[in-house]
């Protein structure tokens, strides 16, 4: 494979599930088309997206939760580190998450949402946005696990109300005296399962290719950009990449405007066992992760190391 597949969502499953495949092994990432998520949804997000993060930084810092490892709410600018970064990274952000019934027992994994007054629509725009993109994602997982010879809906269970969180990003222009080294996004792998990204027109976003090279993504306007997370690589023992990735500084005009981008980070159950799927496994590729670890420790682990908990 040359590059970095895209591939329409529209298409039947067992049509495309091995490109897609192909395309998360040998990269780690693929680009999606006709995803499903509505287009006046997605005009509404990014007006209330600038909207937000256009309101005064003590305004906004009235909704920073601290020792909640920055679940839920906003997280300031200049607070998350990349594991092994030496700086921090040149961004602040505001997390959604799945919004449970009260006294679900899962609460204990997921704590409640909350909303910015004075913002109409922004919580009905961004459940509904959150529910489109488990939909999108869900129809990737169902083509992963074909890829993998699984059943469709193998993955269902696994993700049925995961821990799964959006993120509305917010890159400034750049500012004088930044750290030396910052940049927007340092090198990273994600979490999670799977990562549903709108909003990487813009250049910057960028791959860390098997060679050793940096290697941008340029998506279509509205497609989005998927990457395997460190979870899933686990869970199928390293056939599907988590590959790192980063978001570099703009240059010329680009550096005086802001960026904005929408991930979504889909997760597993918070009590789902990552357990080497045996069909990933046989003499030439023995097993990596002998012990299983549950979703949730997976994350705690992994947020310590990049100083959100």
């Amino acid at each position: 494979m040359d590059n970095i597949a895209t591939v329409s969502l529209s298409r039947p499953l067992a049509e495309m599930a091995d490109e897609l495949g192909n395309s998360f092994r040998d990269w780690g990432f693929a680009v999606v088309c006709d995803h499903g998520l509505p287009p006046d949804l997605v005009t509404r997000a990014w007006e209330l997206t600038r909207a937000f993060f256009a309101l005064p930084d003590d305004v906004k810092r009235g909704w920073h939760i601290p020792g909640t490892g920055g679940a839920r709410g906003y997280t300031p600018f200049g607070m998350e580190r990349a594991k092994d970064a030496q700086v921090h990274d040149l961004k602040e952000f505001w997390h959604i998450g799945r919004s449970l019934p009260p006294g679900d027992p899962l609460e204990r994994y997921m704590p409640p949402n909350v909303w910015p007054e004075g913002l109409p629509e922004f919580r009905e725009t961004f459940e509904a946005l959150y529910s489109a993109f488990e939909i999108a994602g869900g129809r990737i997982l169902s083509a992963i696990a074909l890829h993998l010879g699984l059943s469709e809906d193998w993955f269902d269970p696994t993700v049925e109300d995961g821990n799964s969180v959006m993120r509305l990003l917010h890159y400034p222009p750049l500012p004088e005296g930044a750290p030396e080294g910052a940049i927007r996004a340092a090198a990273h792998g994600d979490i999670n399962a799977i990562t549903l990204l709108l909003g990487a027109e813009e250049a910057g976003l960028q791959l860390l290719t098997a060679k050793g090279e940096w290697l941008p993504i340029y998506p279509p306007e509205g497609a989005l950009v998927v990457n395997i997370g460190d979870m899933l690589e686990r869970l199928t023992n390293n056939r599907l990449k988590s590959t790192l990735h980063r978001v570099v500084n703009p240059v010329g005009p680009a550096a005086r405007r802001s960026r904005y981008s929408m991930p979504f980070f889909l997760h597993f159950r918070p009590d789902f066992m990552i357990e080497t799927l045996p069909g990933c496994v046989d003499a030439q590729h023995p097993d990596l992760y002998p012990e299983p670890i549950s979703s949730h420790e997976f994350l705690m682990q992994r947020l310590r190391e990049i100083n959100l908990a």
